[in-house]
Order: C-alpha cells, then sequence, then structure tokens
C-alpha cells in the first residue's frame, strides 16, 4: 500500500507551501490529533469494557500506521533534495540514528516506565505500586510534542526548491510518476538488487526471529532483557554517525555483503547462549554475572553488525533512487528490503515447530506432531516433551544457506556496485 500511495505524494502538492512540506504539515498534525484521541480513549477502549473495542483500535492503528508511512515517503523524498549531492551519504545515518532514537523514546521507554517492577528494581528507593507513567499520559504527551514540533517545522523551516541543482527542472504528473515506478521496477540492475534484498535475511531468520523469545522461554526475565535495552540505546544512537565515516563512503554493497558474513558468526554465537543459558541460570549469583556479561557482549556485536548493514544498505539507496521521484523510489527499495525481512522471520518462526521433534512421556509411539496427537497424550495423562528443539536445526540450516549464499551472489552484488547510476534511472 505504501508503494502504491508514494507516486502520489511525489506528485500532488501545493508549490507555495513546498513540495514536502505540503504532505509533511498536515500528515504531523494529524499524527499529534490522533495521539491525543488515542489517549482519551485507551482506556475505555482497552480496560473499562468487559472485551477491548477492537475495531476501533484497528482503525485509530491503521489510520496511524498510514500517516506514519506517509511521513517516510516524504522524509526519504525531502532527504535526497535537502542535502547536497556529495552528502547523499548521511541520508542513511540519520535514517538510522533518529529511527533507533524513535523507538527508544515510542517503545523501550514506555515499556519500562510504565512497568512496576522494572520501576521498582531499577529506579526506586523504596517499591510502590504502578509504574513512573501511564499509556494514556505518554499519548497525551506525544500527541503535544507532535503539534509543537510541527508548528516549528512550518514556521522555521522553508523548503528549498534543489531539484535544478540534480538536472531535474520539471515535475511529473501523476501518470508519469506510476509509469516511472513501473519502469524502474523493470530494469535489470533493480531486479538483481531485489532478488539479493529478498534472499538474504534467510541467512539469520531463525535468530532475528527466535533469539528473545528463546532467552525468555529459557529462564532471562523481561526486566532483564529491557535493562540491556537500555544500555543498548545510546550505542544504537551513537553507532551510525561513526560508521558512516569509515563504511558507507565507498562501497556500501560490498561493506554490506562482507558484514553478511560476520552477522552469520555473531548469529551462532546466539545460538549458542541460548544452548548455554539454562546451566547458567541454574548456577550461583557469580555465573550468573558472568552470563549477562556474555549475553550484553552477544546483543553489542549483534547491534553492531546490524548498524553497519542497515547504514551501507541505506546508503546504497540514496545513492542509487532519483531525486526526480525520491520519495517514490527509496520506498520501492525500503519496501523491497522490508518484505525480505518480514517474510524470512515469519516462515522461520513458523518452520520451528516444523522441525522440533516432540514425544508422549508415556507413548513412544505418539510424536505429538499434530493438535490430535496431543489431545490424546494429554488425556492419556501424559506430556508432550520436546527431544529435539526445532530452533537449533533451523539455525544451523540458516547458517549453512548463508554461506551457500554469499559464494553464490558475491560476484553479481561487486556487478552491481560498479554499475554507473544512470543504469539505475530512467528516462523520461
Amino acid at each position: 500500500m505504501k508503494l502504491l500511495w508514494a507516486p502520489i505524494i511525489d506528485s500532488i502538492f501545493l508549490r507555495k507551501i513546498g513540495r514536502r512540506k505540503s504532505w509533511l504539515i498536515p500528515v504531523q498534525y494529524l499524527l499529534g490529533f490522533s495521539f491525543l484521541i488515542l489517549g482519551f480513549n485507551i482506556n475505555y477502549w482497552l480496560v473499562k469494557t468487559n472485551k477491548p473495542h477492537i475495531y476501533m483500535l484497528i482503525l485509530m492503528v491503521f489510520f496511524t500506521n498510514f500517516l506514519a508511512a506517509t511521513q517516510d515517503i516524504v522524509v526519504d523524498g525531502w532527504a535526497l533534495s535537502m542535502l547536497k549531492k556529495e552528502n547523499i551519504g548521511y541520508v542513511s545515518m540519520c535514517n538510522s540514528a533518529g529511527q533507533a532514537f524513535g523507538i527508544f523514546l515510542g517503545y523501550v521507554l514506555l515499556i519500562m516506565l510504565e512497568s512496576e517492577s522494572f520501576c521498582n528494581n531499577w529506579l526506586r528507593l523504596h517499591p510502590t505500586s504502578g509504574g513512573l507513567i501511564t499509556f494514556q499520559g505518554y499519548l497525551y504527551f506525544w500527541g503535544c510534542i507532535f503539534i509543537m514540533v510541527t508548528t516549528l517545522i512550518a514556521v522555521l523551516k522553508s523548503e528549498k526548491d534543489n531539484l535544478h541543482k540534480l538536472s531535474c527542472n520539471n515535475y511529473y504528473s501523476m501518470i508519469e510518476t506510476y509509469k516511472l515506478l513501473i519502469n524502474i521496477m523493470r530494469l535489470p540492475s533493480i531486479r538483481m538488487f531485489a532478488l539479493i534484498l529478498i534472499t538474504i535475511k534467510i541467512s539469520f531468520s531463525s535468530v532475528d526471529a527466535a533469539f528473545n523469545l528463546k532467552l525468555i522461554n529459557e529462564g532471562v526475565s523481561k526486566d532483564d532483557l529491557a535493562a540491556i535495552e537500555l544500555l543498548l540505546m545510546p550505542i544504537r544512537i551513537i553507532l551510525p554517525f561513526i560508521i558512516t565515516k569509515f563504511t558507507s563512503a565507498s562501497k556500501p554493497l560490498e561493506n554490506y555483503l562482507i558484514s553478511m558474513l560476520f552477522r552469520l558468526v555473531v548469529g551462532a554465537a546466539s545460538t549458542a547462549v541460548i544452548y548455554i543459558t539454562p546451566y547458567f541460570l541454574s548456577q550461583n549469583e557469580n555465573y550468573t554475572l558472568i552470563y549477562k556479561i556474555i549475553l550484553f557482549t552477544v546483543y553489542f556485536l549483534h547491534e553492531l553488525i546490524v548498524c553497519v548493514m542497515i547504514v551501507n544498505i541505506m546508503a546504497f539507496y540514496a545513492r542509487i533512487s532519483d531525486p526526480k521521484i525520491g520519495g517514490t523510489n527509496m520506498t520501492l527499495l525500503s519496501t523491497i528490503g522490508n518484505l525480505g525481512t518480514s517474510w524470512s522471520k515469519t516462515c522461520a518462526i513458523w518452520l520451528i515447530d516444523f522441525f522440533t521433534y516432540k514425544q508422549c512421556s508415556n507413548d513412544d509411539s505418539n510424536k505429538c506432531f499434530y493438535r490430535y496427537d496431543t489431545n490424546i497424550c494429554t488425556k492419556s495423562g501424559g506430556t508432550c516433551r520436546i527431544s529435539v528443539d526445532g530452533f537449533y536445526i533451523e539455525a544451523l540450516i540458516c547458517t549453512i544457506y548463508g554461506i551457500l549464499w554469499f559464494f553464490f551472489f558475491r560476484k553479481p552484488i561487486k556487478k552491481l556496485q560498479s554499475k554507473p547510476i544512470n543504469e539505475w534511472h530512467v528516462n523520461k
């Protein structure tokens, strides 16, 4: 839906206000008012009735996500014309650092400050009931912040028409923009790049999808994971600024490929950490401290490699995107990348059960493969015990796949990196 919406945003605007401000200002005002409406109703929709108002929640969540997706298209397109041509690589730095900070403020901070156990364990001298904030109050706060910040952007930030610097004097109509999008998707370079983006994430899908879930299943508390997230947040924000100077300037796509090998190693280490978790948690406090250090180290290395990959691939997106239809072009590439992440994670979670082997405790012939088998085992007084955890089988398969993928796509990636920019664009 986002990809279909992007050409409209690129082609319809009020010239007096600005190509990007025409969309950004009303969208952010609507987001601010949406948060205020959510804050006013959220307790009634979730708590004060016998069952949640599912349809109203679906409507508001869809509406806010639609506005956020629109904002994303606008910002991506504005970045390509706002920054000078030699600074386009910094789009990835701003994107990575900004998203990390936003996720912290909108998600991690809310979870921590609303949690009674986290506040009592980490922030209070004496335990009391409830968290430091409420979800309703948080929505009110960010609704007001959105409205204030949008007003400042509307008044203080002027949008300069920099397209003439990029050898483009004319805007395209909506029909022309859709045609350009279709023609871009037909380019051989884009097709090969799309194949790379859709298939590469299979290599780490098992660990990405199930690492936190497996840790919680093995006994690691959610509060400990939240504390690690809190410690990692400054690192996530600072890393893009450091990495951009060393990696994304020359050959971002090749850097992305090399980083993949390190991510496979970190994935193997993460799998090993899950395997040793029950042993360490059953020991005394000294061993638990050692385990937490190991866990934090693995988290840090994972964040480092992921950040390197994101910064490099986003830098490549910005480099090959056509500024004539910047929002649409960037949206196309990011949508393909997000599709590669989402489908591989979904399949990875589903396949863990497929690779898991169970056995009924009082009937060796009952493998508990189907729900019917599980019900029979339970009715006979037995339990379905895991004999082989499918996560480890899947992690091994994904790692082997990643190694084979690396050698297969190494030459095509180097070839794509060396292509001139005009082979990624379509002439009108």
